[in-house]
């Protein structure tokens, strides 16, 4: 198992080296720059801001001193905050980002999952019907659509939670609710299938016949199998929800890590991207990780030798 953990682990390492190396390189290869996305700047200013931060050396020697920078956990000024760093950016942004997924993925898990079990064990009956519709509508509906649906209806027209803003706990519900709902319908849909797959095996049958009851078997026979999908599909459902969405996050004006993320985008912000971008990469990887090391406590098969 730990030579699995350090295959696993190195392998991130080697992937997030990677991406870290592409975003570098195509950010500086996009049109444009920090200093001329609002106004022109007059020729030797630019060329003073330009050696401020660097941007005078050559590419390769950007590219070796921001890694040298970054091995000490340093992502470098902001350019969009003149007196704000990437690492207090993040600081201030990543808690907001992921307080928003917690309760979405509270959400998309209560949801999800007892509907799924409850499709599963009453099959071809109206709550296999309803959760069915559930999980259609809800990888149809995209949450742009979602989102300003629930604002024109909870805060718009009936008046119960603000429009927009992260200050009071009513902010939460509407944009928790949105981000949930959408992972809640895959989170179904995965939960019912693996639980029919693993309903119909023998040793199912098996446990039936010897006259266990049917939350024996549920529970202790049938849930630990049947939720190896839901698992997968969690790793990088997961990541995607606790770090946030840009959608979301827009759309609700939360001051969170995806919305600076589209800013930083727009304003050629680059070490901010590269930070953000370097920050999902890893927590996807963790949580890749994780559901490695869930799998092979789950099915034993795929435990290393």
């Amino acid at each position: 198992m730990l030579r699995f953990l350090a295959s696993r682990l190195l392998q991130s390492l080697a992937s997030l080296f990677l991406i870290i190396t592409a975003t570098f390189f195509m950010l500086r290869f996009v049109p444009g720059g920090p200093f001329t996305a609002e106004k022109a700047v007059p020729p030797e200013v630019l060329r003073n801001l330009e050696a401020h931060y660097g941007f005078n050396q050559p590419l390769h020697r950007q590219y070796f001193g921001y890694l040298g920078r970054l091995a000490r956990g340093d992502l470098g000024p902001s350019f969009r905050y003149s007196n704000r760093t990437v690492n207090e950016i993040l600081a201030d942004t990543l808690p907001v980002s992921l307080e928003l997924g917690g309760w979405a993925l509270a959400v998309a898990l209560g949801l999800g999952l007892p509907l799924g079990m409850v499709a599963a064990l009453r099959r071809n009956s109206w709550i296999d019907h309803a959760a069915s519709t559930f999980g259609l509508v809800g990888l149809a509906v995209p949450t742009f659509v979602l989102g300003p649906l629930f604002v024109l209806v909870f805060a718009i027209g009936a008046g119960w939670f603000n429009a927009s803003g992260w200050a009071s706990p009513a902010d939460r519900v509407l944009p928790s609710l949105v981000l949930g709902l959408a992972y809640a319908a895959p989170v179904s849909r995965l939960t019912r299938g693996g639980l029919l797959e693993i309903l119909q095996q023998d040793f199912i049958r098996t446990a039936r016949a010897k006259g266990a009851s049917e939350f024996r078997i549920v529970v202790r026979h049938a849930l630990r199998g049947g939720l190896v999908p839901v698992v997968a599909y969690l790793g990088p459902a997961a990541a995607g929800v606790l770090t946030g969405s840009f959608v979301i996050e827009t759309i609700f004006q939360i001051p969170g890590l995806g919305r600076e993320f589209v800013t930083s985008a727009f304003n050629r912000d680059y070490t901010l991207v590269l930070g953000t971008v370097i920050l999902y990469a890893a927590m996807l990887m963790a949580f890749n990780l994780a559901v490695d090391l869930a799998h092979a406590w789950m099915n034993p098969r795929l435990r290393p030798d």
